[in-house]
């Protein structure tokens, strides 16, 4: 091979090692232009879904004794407490409902027997009570202190708020309530009578109207 412009003769091989370099060079710049596939491990995750609720799973294995000994403990303790003081349930009401969520799984097993699902279905229908009677209890109590505030400053008049225009008809729906909570909860009326039963007569105080039982709060 030659120059043609200058005539100088090139040796063969001088053009075999500059023919190597060029076509290494374009190699490089194929694979460098060419988009890289990702490799199969390197491949992003889809992430995976975090579950909304932490179920209660137990290996352990509870007898009939022990079962009716944990009923029994569970149902003490939450009849025995003050469900008209707002506060304690609101400090001790979650931990019942923790508590009573391991009850449900122990007592499976025993369901069956008259002994153990009669005293589980008295702790169920005790928590409906409480939080029927929770709910009517804050109910009365809001009501009260609007008909507090309403009266203004220890009952002058001065800086008054405004009044609950229809404070008979919620009287009215709360007695109702209370006296259809004594009919369908008659084992249950100390405790209905601690909150719902006190929960109007204060209002009472504030507000004259009529239920059942008021005669029995000295009003």
């Amino acid at each position: 091979s030659s120059d043609r412009a200058t005539g100088v003769k090139w040796p063969q091989k001088f053009t075999a090692m500059a023919l190597s370099a060029l076509r290494s060079v374009a190699l490089r710049a194929s694979a460098r232009a060419a988009p890289r596939a990702a490799a199969p491990g390197l491949r992003p995750v889809a992430p995976v879904l975090q579950c909304q609720f932490r179920p209660y799973i137990t290996v352990q294995k509870f007898d009939r004794d022990d079962v009716i000994c944990k009923l029994d403990e569970y149902h003490a303790t939450v009849m025995s407490a003050n469900w008209a003081d707002y506060l304690y349930l609101v400090y001790n009401v979650p931990f019942w409902e923790a508590e009573l969520e391991k009850l449900t799984s122990i007592v499976q097993p025993y369901l069956h027997e008259p002994g153990v699902g009669e005293k589980f279905a008295e702790v169920q229908e005790m928590m409906d009570v409480l939080y029927q009677c929770e709910d009517v209890r804050d109910h009365l109590n809001e009501l009260a202190e609007l008909a507090t505030r309403a009266s203004g400053l220890m009952g002058t008049g001065y800086a008054a708020g405004e009044k609950v225009e229809n404070m008979q008809d919620h009287a009215e729906l709360s007695a109702v309530t209370y006296s259809k909570m004594l009919e369908k909860h008659p084992n249950f009326k100390p405790k209905i009578e601690q909150t719902v039963g006190h929960g109007l007569a204060i209002l009472r105080a504030k507000h004259k109207f009529k239920f059942p039982s008021m005669h029995r709060y000295f009003f």
